[in-house]
């Protein structure tokens, strides 16, 4: 199996079990937790937590998954399946798992989502164009 396969958004699925789940207190409160502070020219304080580095990062992993969509090999359609897999793994876990009933997992959860719709989406429409389907360009 190619390294390219792998969804990637699967880092952030696995960070928020590491952080919640190895973190002592409860969820809310563990991702609450500031890793920095930042005071402002307004005199507020920018407050960074684990729970918004956490999805700081997914976003910055779908964007990855979204462009590795536009290509057209047998690694992509490994990795469509893939995230279809993490999807319900998400989706089984945000269920089932009283530390996953937060939301910074159900947008990890639908980031995932995101990912498997706009994989299947762009991989027919990359298809198309490749194959001049219908007389599309």
């Amino acid at each position: 199996m190619s390294l390219r396969a792998l969804p990637l958004i699967v880092i952030a699925f696995v960070l928020y079990n590491v952080v919640v789940l190895l973190g002592g207190q409860g969820p809310a409160a563990t991702l609450g937790t500031p890793i920095f502070q930042i005071p402002m020219i307004s005199k507020g304080t920018w407050i960074f937590t684990w729970g918004d580095f956490i999805l700081l990062l997914t976003l910055l992993l779908l964007f990855i998954e979204l462009l590795k969509s536009t290509y057209t090999s047998t690694a992509s359609l490994l990795d469509h399946g893939l995230s279809m897999l993490v999807f319900v793994v998400c989706l089984i876990e945000f269920i089932v798992v009283p530390q996953a009933a937060t939301s910074v997992f159900f947008l990890i959860m639908v980031a995932t989502l995101i990912d498997v719709i706009a994989g299947y989406t762009i991989g027919i429409r990359v298809a198309r164009r490749d194959l001049n389907i219908g007389g599309e360009q």
